[in-house]
């Protein structure tokens, strides 16, 4: 394949992955519009990466094959190495060399030759190191497994693999190598993913999944089966004032990190990209709790608003607090 074969084949792979994320990723499209150039098309890149990789554990995607499952995730580890073969600097460090880590690995890529590609072009033009990719990978790998958290620590490190890295990865892409950066990147990711876990817990009921750690359940007086049975009484509130809160703590963490980005518009595209999700906790506490017979979200009239505030008076979009944030734990915990 000829150089000009090859920009084609990038090309195709960003508008591949600007589609994957307009439709699978409405909130996230809507606050890339404060992204320009190349960081736009690089964040779609790194979303359709995601994507096609959460599809490969649920089985749902376009390139999704019936090949067992951890065959195809060795699969994705050994593309992620490939990657890396003529940046072996990034490469992880905990996993070896790339290249004594291409093996033969009888599985279809999730991934549309383009959309790899873009990805490959985001990777190295923005140094994005591996360590990532593969954690996130090792996130896929718990769905696997495991279907019930018992503690915060086990959930905690879950929302890091499967969307704290996220941050981590698209860092770079919003111009920034300060490694300070790392830890409130990585808490916006947990914070997001927070979000979605209180948001969902219907939903994941129904997948046969309980993503609330069930020692947090039962020092509110709570079980699976009160969750099965979709009761907003006050032991429910209670729980899940203390989750809000939580993730709160994490969206108020993630902003203190929010200037060391310097990208063009990467400022105000993080902080709307968390107003956003911290808004879906707005609309549940507006439903006195009640994930149940409802999904909260945030309407477009919403989102237009968040992105108004963020243009005028982004200081007040996502803002920094004031003074150290402690994320909540239960009385027997440490702290945060």
């Amino acid at each position: 394949m000829n150089s000009h074969d090859d920009r084609a084949l990038v090309e195709r792979g960003y508008q591949l992955a600007k589609d994957v994320t307009r439709h699978h990723a409405k909130s996230f499209f809507f606050a890339s519009y404060l992204l320009f150039g190349q960081r736009r098309k690089a964040a779609f890149a790194l979303y359709a990466f995601c994507r096609r990789l959460d599809d490969l554990v649920d089985g749902d995607g376009p390139n999704v094959v019936p090949i067992d499952l951890s065959v195809r995730l060795a699969k994705a580890r050994q593309m992620v190495a490939e990657v890396y073969l003529p940046m072996p600097e990034l490469a992880s460090p905990e996993l070896g060399s790339p290249a004594e880590r291409l093996m033969a690995a009888e599985a279809q890529s999730p991934w549309d030759p383009g959309e790899f590609a873009a990805l490959k072009h985001t990777v190295r033009h923005y140094r994005i190191p591996e360590q990532p990719f593969q954690d996130l990978i090792s996130g896929m790998e718990m769905d696997l497994t495991k279907n019930r958290y018992t503690t915060w620590e086990e959930l905690d490190l879950y929302c890091y693999r499967v969307a704290g890295v996220v941050g981590l990865m698209l860092t770079p892409v919003l111009g920034c190598s300060d490694a300070a950066a790392a830890l409130p990147a990585s808490d916006l990711g947990r914070a997001m993913q927070l979000t979605n876990i209180l948001r969902d817990v219907r939903e994941d009921l129904e997948r046969g999944r309980v993503y609330l750690p069930a020692e947090e359940l039962a020092a509110f007086g709570l079980s699976e089966e009160d969750l099965k049975r979709g009761k907003v009484d006050e032991r429910w509130r209670a729980f899940m004032r203390f989750q809000v809160d939580r993730a709160c703590a994490y969206y108020a963490r993630a902003a203190t990190g929010v200037h060391y980005l310097t990208g063009f518009g990467s400022q105000r595209m993080v902080r709307l990209m968390g107003a956003i999700y911290g808004d879906i906790l707005r609309d549940i506490e507006a439903r006195d709790y009640d994930v149940f017979s409802g999904r909260a979200h945030t309407t477009t009239r919403r989102k237009l608003a968040l992105a108004t505030a963020a243009f005028v008076r982004p200081g007040t979009v996502l803002p920094v607090p004031q003074g150290e944030v402690r994320v909540p734990l239960l009385p027997t915990g440490t702290g945060g």
